[in-house]
């Protein structure tokens, strides 16, 4: 355990939750959209959007699925290794690059949601899992940081 960086308890059980937090918010809806405000909303989650792209453009599919399923998820798993001193500090360069694709995700929400309502021919509403989703990535943020000083203060 000597090579563990060992962050306090709470950034541990955090980094440890996101294991589980993440894939709930990925099912989780965003948003709810509507063509028409007369007609129904249909929820829209990371997983049913990347279904939808995946009929449409399977290269994008795969570049979305990448940085917002793989790369978070990876950057957990790394966070929890190092944490537990499966690979030491030697893991700090992965995460940081794992940090930068992850980011990504953000981005495209923001980009999607922001298309959408500047269209103006329909109607969003967001849903419980973008809150979900914003406390999964900003909380991967703060472990990130927690980590890096850790290290730093050895």
């Amino acid at each position: 355990m000597s090579g563990a960086i060992r962050p306090a308890a709470p950034v541990r059980a955090l980094n440890l939750a996101l294991l589980v937090l993440y894939p709930i918010a990925w099912g989780a809806p965003l948003m709810r959209a509507g063509l028409l405000p007369l007609f129904g909303l249909k929820e829209i989650s990371v997983l049913t959007g990347l279904q939808s792209l995946w009929a449409s453009d399977v290269f994008l599919a795969l570049i979305v699925a990448l940085f917002a399923l793989v790369a978070p998820m990876l950057k957990t798993v790394c966070l929890t290794l190092i944490h537990f001193g499966a690979i030491g500090p030697r893991g700090l360069p992965a995460l940081r690059i794992l940090g930068k694709l992850a980011m990504a995700d953000v981005f495209l929400i923001a980009l999607y949601v922001t298309l959408a309502k500047g269209i103006g021919v329909g109607r969003i509403e967001t849903a419980w899992g973008l809150y979900l989703f914003t406390f999964c990535v900003l909380a991967s943020l703060w472990v990130s940081h927690k980590t890096q000083q850790s290290h730093e203060n050895r």
